[in-house]
């Protein structure tokens, strides 16, 4: 163990321009559920319910939509950051990352002190109009449904309100999807942090930077289908791993 964490820290001591990239693993220790590990949320409602399809799809198909955002939502309690996120925060702050890139959408890595955040999903913590663009909590939201009302709508101008997220079906944001090819062609180490590597597009942006020459480190409880290309791969806990590697630096 003494072993993997010195080979990790000496990683990030030759480093200089560090990307991060995290996922749901990140965030477990904060008591996030990971939503596709077994007993997770996608093991008890369709995926497809938190849709554009669902969305769009007349009254009965929105209603659904929003019980599954709001199963999503209430799942995630009121988490705070966790030893990861501020481990990530440090690394930030001793000048040696390009940027963390997250598939999160709890908004952590912020809380946690790291300014130079893009979330390729979005976050859970907003709504908005998609009429006047007017913006709203999601605990606003979710006090609507709570009250009994099916579909949230705007308080403005009655257009409908939906998550600021990126469900299934929606496209991920093009200039966030700039940058994030920007730092995997500059980055000299990329971080892979709690992520499982399926999930595309995103996914894709790690194989892409070791394909520029930087080294690629992952750190995740349970294999990834880029292993095979990882110079480092770790199969411990985030808190018992790369923290301490962070620490030692």
């Amino acid at each position: 163990m003494t072993d993997v964490i010195n080979q990790m820290t000496e990683m990030m001591r030759k480093a200089n321009r560090i990307l991060i990239f995290t996922g749901a693993g990140a965030s477990v220790d904060s008591g996030i559920p990971d939503f596709r590990s077994p007993g997770g949320i996608w093991s008890t409602m369709d995926p497809e319910s938190l849709s554009t399809d669902a969305f769009y799809g007349g009254p009965k198909g929105r209603a659904l939509f929003w019980r599954t955002w709001r199963a999503l939502y209430e799942s995630c309690g009121n988490p705070k950051p966790n030893g990861t996120h501020l481990a990530c925060a440090k690394l930030e702050a001793m000048g040696k990352t390009l940027g963390l890139l997250t598939q999160n959408i709890d908004g952590l890595h912020q809380a946690a002190g790291f300014r130079n955040v893009r979330e390729l999903h979005g976050n859970m913590q907003s709504c908005y109009c998609l009429k006047c663009k007017q913006t709203v909590t999601a605990d606003e939201v979710l006090k609507v449904l709570k009250e009994g009302h099916p579909i949230p709508t705007c308080e403005s101008c009655g257009g409908p309100v939906r998550p600021d997220v990126v469900v299934f079906g929606d496209p991920l944001d093009s200039e966030i999807l700039d940058t994030a090819d920007q730092w995997a062609q500059t980055c000299d180490l990329c971080i892979v942090l709690g992520s499982s590597l399926t999930v595309y597009p995103a996914a894709a942006i790690p194989r892409m930077a070791r394909q520029r020459g930087a080294e690629l480190l992952i750190v995740n409880r349970d294999p990834t289908p880029m292993d095979y290309l990882a110079t480092l791969r770790v199969g411990m806990s985030l808190k018992d791993s790369f923290v301490p590697a962070v620490e030692a630096l």
